[in-house]
C-alpha cells in the first residue's frame, strides 16, 4: 500500500513539475505531425478566416466586374444595400460556401507549397542566392500549384455569386419577381459545367488566372517577407506589424494584376451572359483584354478595384497574420532564413 501511494505521489509531483498529462499529450500530438501537415492546417485555417471576413465585399466586387444588370453603375455602398434589400443578409454571402470550400485547400496548398518550394530552392539552387528573390519564385510557383488544384471551385464560386434575385433579373419576366437561379449549389454548378463542356469547361478562365496569380502571389510573398526583414527583431511577433505588412503586400500585388482578374471573371460567367446579351466568347486572355477595352472601355479593366482595395487590406493582412499565428501555435519550426535576416 505504501509503495502504491508513493508511486502516485511521485507521479503527481512529476506532473506538477513537467506539466499536466493533457498538456504533454497535446505537445506529443503536435510533435508527431509532419511539418507539411502542420503547414496545411495553418494555411487552410488562415484562408477560411480571411475569406469569411470579406465575403460581402467579394460578392459585390464580382457583380461589378461582370457588369451584372442593375449593379454595373452602382457604387460599393449602393450595391451592398441593394443586395440586402432584394436577397437579405444571406445574399451578402451567396457563393461564400464555394469560396470557403475552395479557399481552405487553396490557402493550405498555397502556404505549404510556398514553404516547400522555398526550402527546395535554397537547398538545390544556391546560385540564385538567399535573398528575397527566393520568396518571389517560391510564391509564384506556390500560387500556380494551388490554382490548378482548386480552380473548378473558384469557377463555381463565381457563377453562384454572379446570380442575382431582383425584379429585373430577366427582362422578359413581368410577374416573376424572384427568378429561379440557374444553379442551386456547388455540386450543381460543377455537374452542369462538366456536362456542357467536360473538364476543359471546368478550367475556363484558368489562363488569365495563372498569368495573374504567378506575379501576384510572388509579389505578395516577396513584399511581405521583405517588409518583415526591415522590422526590428523586438517587433517581429507584433500582430499590428504583421497586419500592416500583409496589407501593403496585398495592395502592391493586386494593383499590377487586377485587369487579368477582370478578364478571368468575365470568361467564367460569359456562358450565362451570352444567353442574355449574345456576347462572343473570349478565345484567350489577350483577346479578352482587347475586347473589354474596345467594347466596354479601359475603365472596365479596373471595375471593382476600389472595393478590391477595401477587401484586400483585411483579407491578405488577416491571412498572413492568422498563418503566422497558427504556425506558432502548431510549433512549426522557423524556416531557413536568408543571410540578410541572420545578420539582422
Amino acid at each position: 500500500m505504501g509503495s502504491s501511494q508513493g508511486s502516485t505521489l511521485s507521479a503527481n509531483v512529476t506532473d506538477l513539475v513537467d506539466g499536466s498529462s493533457a498538456a504533454r499529450r497535446k505537445v506529443s500530438y503536435l510533435d508527431c505531425m509532419p511539418v507539411y501537415v502542420k503547414e496545411l492546417i495553418a494555411g487552410g485555417a488562415a484562408g477560411a478566416v480571411a475569406k469569411t471576413v470579406v465575403a460581402p465585399l467579394e460578392r459585390t466586387k464580382i457583380l461589378l466586374q461582370t457588369r451584372t444588370d442593375g449593379y454595373h453603375s452602382l457604387g460599393v455602398c449602393q450595391s451592398l444595400r441593394k443586395i440586402v434589400k432584394h436577397e437579405g443578409i444571406v445574399g451578402l454571402y451567396k457563393g461564400n460556401g464555394a469560396s470557403v470550400l475552395r479557399i481552405v485547400p487553396y490557402a493550405a496548398l498555397h502556404f505549404m507549397t510556398y514553404e516547400q518550394y522555398r526550402t527546395c530552392i535554397l537547398d538545390n539552387y544556391s546560385a540564385i542566392g538567399t535573398g528575397p528573390v527566393v520568396d518571389l519564385l517560391a510564391g509564384s510557383a506556390a500560387g500556380g500549384t494551388a490554382v490548378l488544384v482548386t480552380y473548378p471551385l473558384d469557377l463555381a464560386r463565381t457563377k453562384l455569386a454572379y446570380q442575382v434575385n431582383s425584379a429585373n433579373s430577366f427582362r422578359n419576366s413581368v410577374t416573376n419577381f424572384h427568378a429561379r437561379p440557374a444553379y442551386n449549389g456547388i455540386k450543381d454548378v460543377i455537374k452542369s459545367v462538366y456536362n456542357e463542356g467536360g473538364v476543359r469547361a471546368l478550367y475556363r478562365g484558368v489562363g488569365p488566372t495563372l498569368i495573374g496569380i504567378l506575379p501576384y502571389s510572388g509579389l505578395k510573398f516577396y513584399v511581405y517577407e521583405e517588409l518583415k526583414r526591415h522590422v526590428p527583431e523586438e517587433h517581429q511577433k507584433s500582430i499590428a506589424m504583421r497586419l500592416c505588412c500583409g496589407a501593403l503586400a496585398g495592395l502592391f500585388g493586386q494593383t499590377f494584376t487586377y485587369p487579368l482578374d477582370v478578364v478571368r471573371r468575365q470568361m467564367q460567367v460569359e456562358s450565362l451572359q451570352s444567353s442574355v446579351h449574345g456576347d462572343a466568347r473570349y478565345r484567350n486572355t489577350f483577346e479578352g483584354l482587347a475586347c473589354i477595352v474596345r467594347n466596354q472601355g479601359w475603365r472596365q479593366l479596373f471595375a471593382g478595384l476600389s472595393i478590391n482595395y477595401i477587401k484586400i487590406v483585411p483579407s491578405v493582412a488577416i491571412g498572413f497574420t492568422a498563418y503566422d499565428t497558427m504556425k506558432s501555435w502548431l510549433n512549426i519550426p522557423p524556416r531557413q532564413k536568408s543571410k540578410s535576416v541572420s545578420m539582422a
